[in-house]
C-alpha cells in the first residue's frame, strides 16, 4: 500500500506543470489591503498608500507574464525582519527603506549600488529632484530608486482661519517670523476659542524631532557637525526648543493627544494648524468634500513657513533598495530592475498619496500640478532637508531627540539640560557604531 501511495505522489508531481517564471521577491511596508486591492491592476483607480502600491505591483506582474512576484508585507518599518533575513542569507530582491536608514545597511556592504543599472534600464536618474537624490546618494553613488519625499506640513483648517480673520484673498495668512506666529496664534484663540495648533504630543516622539530639526536648519545651523557628531548645545538648538516650549506654555496647542487623537482632533475642528506629514493630504482633502464636516470646503496645506533665515524643512523619503545577495541570478536581477523601471513610470500615481514625486519632470507636469494643493507643496522638492548620510542610526536617534524634546517642551526639564543630555546620549550611540 505504501509503495502504491508513493507511486501516486510521483505521478501527481510529474503531471503538475512547473512554474518556470522568474521569481521576484518584493518586501515592503505601507500595510496590507488584499481584501480591497488583491486582484486589482487599475493603478489610476487606486487610493491611498496601500491601494496604490498593491495595484502597481499587481499591474507589473500582469504586464510581465514571465515574472512571478512573491510579495511580503512587513509590519512597519520592517528593519528587524530584514536584518534577520540578511543574517540568514535569505535577502529579498527589493525592499522599501527610508532614506534615513540606507547608510546603516550600505556601510556594512548589505546593499548594492544601483545608479548605473537604473540608467541602463532607462530610468532618468539625472531628473531626480534634489531631495530625492539626497535620500539615496552616498559617496557619489545611488543606492536605491527613490519612491517619494515626505516632510511635515502645515495642514490648515480654513474655516477656522476665516473665523479668526487670518485669510486674505482666499489664502491663509501665515507668519514670517516668530513674533508674527505668536500674534496670529493669540488672535486665533481670541476669535475662535481654540488653540492655533493641533499636535501629537503624547507617546509620539517623531513629531518633536521633525520640528526640532526643521527650526535648527531654518536658523542656518545644523544638528550635527561635519565629522558626524551631535551638535545640540548651540543657541540655535535652544531657540528651536524654546519656540515650542512657549507655544505649549501659552496654550497655543492641543495637549496630551497621541497620534490617533490628534488626527481625530483636527478632523473635528479642534484647532487651526495640524503639524503632520504629507501622507495625510489625501485624507484631509477627502474630508473637505463631505457636507457638514469641520473641514467642508475649508482645507489647505503648505510647507512649514520660514520663521528664520532659511526656507527649509526637515524631510525623509521612501525608497526601493536591493540587498546584497550572492545567490541572486542574473534573471532575478533583471526582473528587479524591470520592476524599478515600471515603478518609476508610475511616479505621478504614487504622488496621489500626498508624498512628493521624485522626478522633476513630474513636479513640473500639468497632471501633478492639477492635483489639489500641489502648487503649494512643489517648493519642497528643493527645500526639503534630510540629515547627512554620514549620520547613521537615525531611527533610534529620532526617538532620543523626541523624548528629550518632549521633556523640554512640556516643562519637565530645563532646555539647557535637555540639550546636554540629548547630545551626550546620541554621541554615545555614534561613538559605538
Amino acid at each position: 500500500m505504501r509503495r502504491a501511495f508513493l507511486f501516486l505522489l510521483l505521478v501527481i508531481a510529474a503531471c503538475t506543470p512547473s512554474d518556470e517564471r522568474t521569481e521576484l521577491r518584493i518586501q515592503r511596508f505601507f500595510g496590507a489591503c488584499d481584501a480591497d486591492y488583491g486582484g486589482r491592476t487599475d493603478i489610476a483607480a487606486a487610493e491611498g498608500e496601500c491601494g496604490i502600491m498593491t495595484s502597481i505591483i499587481n499591474a507589473f506582474e500582469a504586464e510581465n507574464p514571465d515574472i512571478r512576484v512573491n510579495r511580503n508585507v512587513v509590519f512597519w518599518p520592517g528593519y528587524d525582519q530584514l536584518t534577520a533575513q540578511l543574517a540568514a542569507n535569505d535577502a529579498p530582491d527589493l525592499v522599501t527603506m527610508h532614506g534615513s536608514v540606507i547608510s546603516d545597511y550600505q556601510a556594512r556592504d548589505l546593499l548594492l549600488p544601483l545608479g548605473d543599472a537604473m540608467a541602463e534600464q532607462g530610468i532618468n536618474t539625472a531628473d531626480f529632484t534634489d531631495a530625492a537624490r539626497r535620500a539615496v546618494e552616498i559617496d557619489g553613488q545611488l543606492w536605491g530608486l527613490p519612491i517619494d519625499t515626505w516632510a511635515p506640513l502645515w495642514h490648515i483648517n480654513m474655516n477656522l482661519f476665516r473665523e479668526a480673520g487670518l485669510v486674505e484673498e482666499g489664502e491663509p495668512i501665515l507668519p514670517t517670523n516668530k513674533e508674527e506666529l505668536f500674534a496670529q496664534a493669540e488672535q486665533f484663540r481670541q476669535r475662535t476659542g481654540k488653540p492655533y495648533f493641533v499636535q501629537a504630543t503624547a507617546n509620539e516622539y517623531a513629531s518633536f524631532t521633525r520640528n526640532f530639526y526643521t527650526f535648527i536648519y531654518q536658523q542656518g545651523s545644523s544638528p550635527y557637525t561635519e565629522d558626524g557628531r551631535a551638535n545640540f548645545t548651540t543657541p540655535e538648538a535652544a531657540e528651536a526648543l524654546s519656540l515650542f516650549r512657549e507655544i505649549y506654555e501659552r496654550d497655543m496647542t492641543t495637549k496630551n493627544q497621541d497620534y490617533s487623537a490628534s488626527v481625530s482632533g483636527f478632523l473635528n475642528g479642534q484647532g487651526g494648524v495640524y503639524l503632520v506629514g504629507t501622507w495625510m493630504v489625501g485624507t484631509f482633502e477627502q474630508a473637505s468634500k463631505e457636507t457638514g464636516h469641520a473641514l467642508e470646503s475649508g482645507y489647505t496645506v503648505y510647507p512649514y513657513p520660514q520663521l528664520y533665515g532659511r526656507n527649509v524643512t526637515y524631510a525623509d523619503g521612501h525608497n526601493w533598495v536591493m540587498p546584497a545577495d550572492p545567490s541572486r541570478t542574473p534573471e532575478e536581477r533583471e526582473a528587479a530592475l524591470r520592476f524599478l523601471e515600471f515603478f518609476a513610470e508610475q511616479n505621478v500615481h504614487w504622488s496621489r498619496t500626498g508624498h512628493l514625486p521624485v522626478f522633476q519632470e513630474t513636479i513640473d507636469s500639468a497632471d501633478w500640478l492639477a492635483l489639489p494643493h500641489r502648487e503649494n507643496l512643489a517648493p519642497l522638492a528643493a527645500n526639503a532637508q534630510p540629515l547627512p548620510k554620514s549620520i547613521r542610526r537615525q531611527f533610534p536617534i529620532e526617538t532620543i531627540v523626541g523624548q528629550e524634546s518632549a521633556a523640554a517642551v512640556t516643562g519637565a526639564k530645563p532646555v539647557d539640560q535637555t540639550l546636554a543630555d540629548m547630545e551626550r546620549r546620541i554621541n554615545t550611540i555614534l561613538d559605538n557604531l
